[in-house]
């Protein structure tokens, strides 16, 4: 009897991103929020904003929830990400 044992693994290394340039300051800037759409997120972007808000100066929040929460951002949200400052993306369950 034969055994054939398959490998899973990638024949490549997928490119890694490059890191943004960190921002000087929060002040003044948008700051966007993806949530994975779970009920434990809620409470923690509510008050994150409050924080980023008073302490921080954030100008504007963006909050956007996918459609799938085990899912990548839906396109729209990740074309969207290009007019925010800063982006935290979050799971709660």
């Amino acid at each position: 009897m034969t055994f054939h044992v398959l490998d899973p693994t990638a024949e490549k290394t997928a490119p890694l991103g490059q890191a943004a340039p960190r921002l000087d300051t929060l002040k003044g800037k948008t700051v966007g929020f993806i949530s994975n759409g779970k009920e434990g997120t809620k409470g923690f972007f509510r008050h994150l904003e409050q924080i980023l808000r008073e302490e921080y100066g954030v100008a504007k929040v963006v909050s956007r929830t996918k459609s799938n929460y085990s899912a990548p951002a839906d396109a729209p949200i990740a074309a969207e990400i290009k007019q925010w400052d800063a982006m935290i993306s979050g799971i709660g369950d």
